[in-house]
């Protein structure tokens, strides 16, 4: 591809008040109002405290930022890009930056608890207008886990040297519900200090988990899953108390190696991987894998009786590759394996078992997501404002998951920054007649038939014409 014309032949200006850069938005924040999240915003956050006036029009700030984050901003000085062209003629109360800013640092400890329960809410919502869940009332999965940000700010309250050594990071705990047929979307969002242990306040926060998901319309089997850190009786009792399986990897210790080594050789089945290699001449799958299950295992042994749990302990083998299996002229005189255990009380049989706790991984996707768009930084200074602004990126990014669903099936399973590309960053000319609005947007837009249906998805269907 070639520039067309000469230096001389082209110029620029930036004149146009027709036009707007990111026409998608108005679908976007169109599902955003029919699901009520000004309104709930209304009802929910109350700053009246805070000074010169930083908590008015909450709802108006809240979706400022929302609709900032959906275009593309990952700090505060971006949200200045919903302050262009036509933007005034298509939404009204578009709040400048600084006072966004302002907004967020007016947060504290308590207005961050209700702005989580609008993001619960406003997920209930969500859920319930669009096919955001397919089969959650069967089945869905709440994957739990924690990720560190680093931050570069030498003032950025509760940025600490932690696992990473140093490196100053904020250290967010972060619950997705996903179905075997969906992406996962964001249930609850914590932001924590950078030295917190990763099962800091997990209880509680996987019984909030939990419950977000019920609201979501997941009606069905509900499983938790978590890595070795999650791994403690409080987090299991919080499964109990809401109804809900779990599914956590244990890590080798000393109980679980005994366990491990009574299990007999005939135990062990094969496990089929998508990426196994035929032998080619056996046609066997070479994946080195072997899955075996003890049916009854018992852990937290030396807790007091009422905190043991007595659930099945799930194990996958692999063939340890750092250990050669010919040294030498001798051959390898025993296989040397690489043990990956898990506890569950997961009512599926060994093998879709353990098939279901290894996807576990799809938590990960929604933080790489996160740190490619709003969580590339967090902005502010000051601790509630940065967990605020991680709570509105949850309520963005299952805002955008949720229009994706309307459009295709393709941007069902999208991420948020194609999703951004395809149905958001759309430019378009704004004409006006007989006070109605209409968008002229690019002719053979690729993604045109995806586009127009989420369009006609969230707007009422014209008005029948009179007999």
């Amino acid at each position: 591809m070639h520039v067309s014309h000469t230096p001389a032949a082209v110029s620029a200006a930036f004149d146009d008040r027709s036009l707007v850069a990111h026409a998608g938005l108005v679908s976007v924040m169109r599902l955003a109002e029919r699901c009520g999240l000004s309104r709930l915003v209304t009802e929910k956050v109350k700053l009246p405290r805070a000074k010169n006036g930083a908590g008015a029009a909450a709802d108006v700030k809240v979706t400022s930022i929302v609709g900032g984050m959906a275009a593309g901003a990952d700090s505060i000085d971006d949200l200045d890009v919903l302050r262009h062209g036509a933007m005034p003629t298509v939404f009204r109360g578009v709040r400048a930056p600084s006072t966004l800013g302002t907004f967020l640092r007016s947060f504290t400890h308590g207005h961050a608890l209700q702005l989580h329960a609008v993001h619960r809410r406003f997920l209930g919502e969500l859920a319930a207008r669009t096919p955001l869940l397919p089969g959650s009332r069967e089945k869905a999965f709440i994957d739990v886990d924690s990720t560190h940000k680093r931050v570069y700010g030498r003032n950025k309250q509760g940025a600490e040297y932690g696992r990473f050594k140093g490196i100053r990071t904020l250290h967010p705990l972060l619950a997705t519900i996903s179905t075997p047929q969906s992406r996962p979307v964001i249930a609850a969002v914590r932001m924590r200090r950078g030295k917190a242990a990763d099962s800091r306040g997990a209880p509680k926060f996987i019984g909030e988990a939990l419950a977000t998901a019920a609201e979501a319309g997941c009606a069905g089997t509900r499983i938790l899953r978590a890595d070795s850190q999650f791994y403690n009786a409080g987090v299991i009792a919080a499964c109990r108390r809401a109804g809900a399986h779990f599914s956590i990897t244990t890590g080798m210790n000393p109980s679980v190696k005994r366990a491990i080594a009574a299990v007999p050789d005939e135990a062990w089945q094969q496990i089929t991987y998508p990426t196994a290699v035929p032998d080619p001449e056996t046609g066997e799958l070479v994946s080195n894998a072997e899955v075996a299950e003890i049916p009854a295992y018992t852990a937290f042994a030396s807790r007091k009786k009422a905190e043991r749990v007595t659930a099945r302990l799930i194990v996958r083998r692999v063939r340890d590759l750092a250990k050669p299996a010919i040294v030498g002229e001798q051959g390898e005189l025993f296989p040397v394996w690489r043990y990956h255990p898990f506890f569950t009380d997961n009512p599926a049989k060994t093998l879709q078992a353990e098939q279901e706790h290894r996807h576990h991984a799809v938590v990960e996707q929604v933080i790489a997501d996160s740190k490619a768009s709003a969580l590339a930084h967090l902005p502010s200074g000051h601790f509630h404002a940065n967990a605020a602004w991680i709570t509105l990126w949850a309520m963005t990014y299952n805002l955008l998951r949720a229009t994706g669903t309307l459009a295709s099936a393709f941007h069902a399973k999208a991420t948020t920054a194609t999703l951004r590309t395809h149905l958001v960053q759309v430019p378009a000319r704004i004409a006006r007649s007989a006070r109605r609005i209409t968008l002229h947007l690019p002719h053979n837009w690729p993604w045109q038939e995806a586009w127009t249906r989420l369009f006609d998805a969230v707007h009422d269907p014209p008005a029948p014409a009179p007999a």
